[in-house]
């Protein structure tokens, strides 16, 4: 029965890795170490498949009885690594040392045949458990851990809305293979972890299917997904941001040069608001930033800071375009009607654009006129 349970899980993961392979949803930096991690999964699964058929019955097929622990023992701990790097590319370019765990784990599976570290395997092909099998334990929970924090730093850094969801994943899969730990005759660690992945790559791929591909924004999906979910008890502002005489610069500088400043614009929109704001591509030169702020001093002074940041580009000798927006602001406790709020937003952007094209350029130098005290839009 396990062995038929394991050979769906390998049927499972080959599936899995085809799909991958040719996602067109899937950021390619992404897969890569998706596939790695799916691999070594594999590996696992099939060095556990295979020491149920040499076991004790098959006393002549100790040696391999013997190499298929080792080869299950030392890869496991890698997955999470492995995982993390779908996420985090540098992590490991940058903390090497944070591979000292899972090099302790192999030199002390390695050493298991001949000392018991890990597991045995006695004269009569009967498995158990070593003396220091925490360090194991230890490394696989270390690397798990690892998977976490840099998932959640990362989802912090660039305010992606999958917390949630990969704590819970993490959560599901250390409950699946804690549970093995405590009682080894269950065999359930590996059909969570299966089942993990399918769940991670579903999360990926709908995950990188909401980012614009050329500014790595949220795009015009996200943002009205976004939009939908937004409650009524719940306060928000809504920014507007438009590149100014955007048409100026592709005549001028072909399609290339355009694409290179709309990429270091949206660069410069994203590095302007911290992580109480999301920034989106709607399309063509068109940007929408959904906030949690609902201070008008504080969004005004991001918007300040997204100015100056745009200066510094452009004197830095990057011929970035002026930038026109305005900004609404809905509290809590009315009736929501999210066109109107944003209606709002796109009335004061485009009031600047006018004082721009007069002349001025006030529209991206200086904040909105502030409106005078007034009840909510909505």
């Amino acid at each position: 029965m396990y062995l038929a349970t394991y050979a769906l899980d390998v049927t499972l993961l080959l599936f899995l890795m085809w799909f991958i392979y040719s996602s067109a949803t899937v950021y390619i930096y992404r897969k890569t170490p998706f596939l790695i991690g799916i691999f070594l999964t594999l590996m696992v699964i099939l060095a556990y498949a295979g020491r149920i058929m040499a076991g004790p019955e098959y006393w002549h097929l100790r040696p391999l009885h013997i190499w298929l622990n080792i080869l299950g023992y030392s890869v496991t701990p890698l997955i999470p690594v492995a995982m993390a790097l779908i996420f985090d590319r540098t992590l490991l370019r940058n903390h090497q040392f944070l591979l000292l765990p899972s090099l302790v784990n192999i030199a002390a599976t390695l050493l298991s045949p001949r000392y018991g570290y890990i597991f045995r395997v006695d004269a009569g092909n009967h498995f158990s458990r070593g003396d220091y099998f925490f360090i194991f334990v230890a490394a696989y929970l270390f690397n798990f851990l690892l998977l976490v924090i840099s998932n959640l730093e990362i989802c912090k850094r660039h305010h992606y809305p999958i917390v949630k969801e990969l704590v819970a994943l993490s959560l599901f899969t250390v409950a699946g293979t804690s549970i093995q730990l405590f009682y080894p005759q269950t065999h359930v660690a590996w059909h969570c972890v299966v089942l993990a992945l399918l769940l991670y790559y579903l999360l990926i791929s709908e995950f990188d299917s909401s980012f614009d591909p050329l500014t790595g924004l949220y795009n015009r999906a996200a943002f009205e997904k976004a939009a939908k979910h937004i409650a009524e008890s719940e306060a928000f502002s809504v920014i507007v941001l438009d590149i100014n005489d955007f048409k100026k610069v592709n005549d001028t500088y072909g399609h290339d040069g355009g694409d290179a400043v709309m990429k270091a614009v949206a660069a410069t929109i994203r590095k302007s608001f911290n992580h109480n704001f999301t920034c989106y591509r709607l399309g063509g030169d068109e940007f929408f930033i959904l906030g949690r702020e609902t201070d008008r001093a504080k969004i005004e002074e991001h918007l300040r800071t997204m100015t100056a940041n745009l200066a510094t580009v452009r004197a830095g000798g990057i011929p970035l375009p002026t930038v026109s927006y305005g900004y609404s602001i809905f509290q809590a406790g009315k009736e929501m009607d999210f066109h109107k709020t944003l209606k709002e937003a796109d009335r004061q952007m485009y009031h600047h654009k006018k004082i721009h094209k007069a002349g001025s350029g006030a529209g991206a130098a200086t904040p909105p006129e502030k409106p005078a005290p007034q009840e909510p839009l909505l």
